[in-house]
């Protein structure tokens, strides 16, 4: 050969250079000069994963590479189509039973403690445990590594565009294969996942004995708020309210006792029914003692713990951090980082705030950060009886799922397939979707309410969802190639959800929203702002952690509060004043799935560029195409979708736009 030796290439392996060198020269006098590039890639890709104690000698993988590298024409053709079909089978069908498994550990709890324990033990079971590590082992891993490219993230980025989807398909079938992770490790991640999650689920604060600064009761005695959803949900609730910002303020520092783990441990026993005045801590007057402890910083350490163990399998992608930007979102750490400072640091959100602070008479304060809405504001109290008057519960809302989407635009056959495909359910923790795992199965949509009935806070969080379920049902139906179902990455389904959200009054029968869609702009950048601190608050926390290398639930408290304290100096404190309630920590999806919080911005800004192109489009039309364009990269699929790259810039000026004309 004239080319020089594929042991020139630095690879981790066991197997010595000529090894490598050995396979690939037996394969080129196989099949000729013509195959030597992709066998130089493919050689290689499979010795990363060899390891000779397990998978054989240095023979074998010259006999293994030899007999299984196939060859540019028809039969490469069939082997795409023959794994393609593999990978498929093996991720819906593993899919749907873990789904199914975890369905009743998901939802609003039945029976007793004994239950209980039943729903999180089966939500813990895991068929396949050592699924990579057996796909490596029975040789289904290697015999796509070999002949088919596992692209890194820069190539997909650059060459991707120019792609038709057989390629697509043969670097989603390259990718289908990831690390060899042990199986105890695999255990223990699944152990760790459902805890952190569990805890979050049920880490409901009692308020019914919360008294405001004026020290008045207001809620129900077996009132509980979930933190920090319904907490965030409530304070929301109370604008429009003549006594509202003194429960505003109360119901912000049940929020940081949850961050801090500071609230007693009486309050959340539900077992003292002395008045409890968060601001003080004090439960009928007396200083709370027993605190719920920091078991929020323990759940986070654990996750921690568990990336360090899983990073030395991922050479190419040591830290959790390279791995959920690179590998899951698909989208670079710098990238998504000036998106989200980009966001904070837009001059347009003084200006709004200002207008904010007119509308409001008064200074805004730290709890402002979650209005989200422009001009006249009705009360928690009004929005639930318009809700009432549509839909009493989740049973009378799947009932009108039908009639919602005609309303929305969707055709009849279109409405029907689409409602009938969804299950309205009531889960334990926040608001979720579940993605259908394969083409004729249902998406389940999950809300909360409250006793009395769904409620704004239920019927809001199910429209989020409900563009989640739309976005679930059509790329699980409709994109062509069954490897490429799905969108890219979460902050491409979030773009739905947020969409279908603000479409939520509409479907009340009050337009489009209290402001009009003239300040459409400007509210998208309040979300946008909201989230954006918060998702750079837990990158930054991450990066803390990777370098302080191990540390204390205490420690680990006292760094994301000052991280938070910065953040909040350098981005909020101009517009909402000082904030002692430690609001960026406040977002618990970073104990239950960590590093997730940036895919929220992310599908605010897309969700507007989405909207945006939209205007003059019917809605259903756009949805059905945009949803059914695959499993590309998040940047080739927003090009598709709105013809450019993912951008702040329209929606800063449009927002710019509206303040002007407030």
């Amino acid at each position: 050969m004239t080319s020089s030796p594929i042991s020139a290439i630095p690879l981790p392996a066991s197997l010595p250079p000529e090894t490598l060198d050995a396979a690939l020269a037996s394969i080129v006098e196989r099949h000729g000069p013509g195959a030597e590039k992709r066998a130089r890639i493919g050689v290689h890709q499979v010795a990363e994963r060899w390891r000779p104690e397990v998978d054989g000698d240095e023979e074998e993988f010259v006999r293994f590479t030899r007999g299984h590298f196939v060859p540019e024409g028809p039969d490469l053709n069939l082997l795409r189509d023959r794994l393609e079909e593999a990978c498929v089978l093996i991720r819906e069908q593993l899919g749907e039973i873990g789904r199914r498994l975890r369905r009743h550990a998901d939802l609003r709890p039945e029976g007793g403690e004994v239950m209980r324990a039943v729903d999180s033990l089966l939500a813990k079971v895991d068929p396949a445990p050592d699924l990579m590590e057996q796909a490596h082992r029975q040789g289904l891993a290697f015999l796509a590594l070999l002949n088919f490219e596992r692209p890194s993230l820069a190539a997909m980025l650059e060459e991707g565009p120019n792609w038709d989807a057989d390629r697509w398909v043969e670097a989603r079938i390259a990718q289908a294969f990831g690390a060899r992770i042990p199986r105890e490790l695999s255990d223990r991640a699944r152990g760790v996942r459902h805890a952190a999650r569990q805890f979050v689920a049920e880490f409901h604060v009692p308020v019914g004995t919360l008294v405001d600064e004026t020290g008045r009761r207001w809620l129900e005695p077996e009132r509980r708020l979930l933190a920090h959803w319904l907490i965030r949900e409530q304070i929301k609730a109370h604008y429009g309210d003549p006594e509202g910002l003194a429960r505003q303020r109360a119901l912000m520092h049940v929020m940081r006792r949850a961050i801090e783990g500071t609230v007693p441990s009486s309050v959340m026993a539900g077992k003292d029914d002395g008045d409890w005045d968060p601001a003080r801590n004090t439960v009928g007057g007396q200083a709370a003692v027993e605190v719920c402890g920091l078991e929020r910083y323990e759940r986070l350490l654990d996750h921690f713990h568990l990336a360090r163990a899983l990073d030395a399998h991922h050479p190419a992608h040591p830290t959790a951090i390279a791995r959920k930007f690179e590998l899951e979102r698909e989208m670079s750490e710098e990238e998504v980082e000036q998106l989200l400072v980009g966001v904070l640091a837009a001059p347009e959100r003084r200006a709004i705030g200002e207008r904010m602070s007119r509308e409001l008479g008064r200074p805004l304060e730290a709890h402002d950060v979650y209005l989200e809405k422009l001009g006249t504001q009705r009360s928690g109290a009004e929005w639930d009886r318009i809700v009432a008057r549509h839909y009493a519960d989740e049973g009378a809302l799947e009932e009108g799922l039908p009639s919602l989407l005609r309303e929305l635009g969707y055709p009849e056959t279109e409405a029907e397939w689409l409602a009938r495909s969804i299950r309205v359910e009531i889960a334990r923790g926040a608001g979720h979707a579940v993605r259908p795992s394969f083409p004729g199965t249902d998406a389940w949509l999950r809300t909360n309410r409250a006793e009395e009935g769904l409620g704004w806070d239920g019927f809001d969080t199910a429209m989020h969802e409900l563009g989640h379920s739309l976005e679930q049902l059509i790329s699980t139906n409709r994109v062509e190639r069954p490897i490429l179902r799905g969108v890219p990455n979460t902050a491409c389904t979030e773009a739905f959800a947020f969409l279908y959200q603000s479409l939520a009054p509409r479907v009340l029968g009050v337009g489009s929203g209290e402001g009009g869609e003239e300040n459409e702009a400007a509210e998208v950048l309040l979300e946008c702002a909201q989230i954006a601190g918060p998702s750079l608050l837990e990158l930054h926390t991450w990066r803390w952690l990777y370098r302080k290398g191990d540390a204390s639930p205490e420690a680990l408290r006292d760094a994301m509060l000052a991280i938070a304290r910065e953040l909040w100096t350098e981005y909020y404190e101009a517009i909402f004043g000082p904030d002692p309630y430690h609001t960026l920590a406040a977002y618990q999806h970073m104990v239950a799935f960590p590093l997730y919080l940036p895919d929220y911005p992310l599908g605010h800004i897309m969700s507007y560029q989405v909207r945006a192109h939209m205007r003059g489009r019917d809605l259903a039309e756009e949805t059905l195409r945009i949803c059914s364009l695959g499993q590309v990269t998040p940047d080739l699929w927003i090009r598709r979708a709105v013809g450019g790259p993912v951008s702040i810039d329209a929606l800063r000026a449009e927002a710019a736009q509206a303040v002007d004309r407030g």
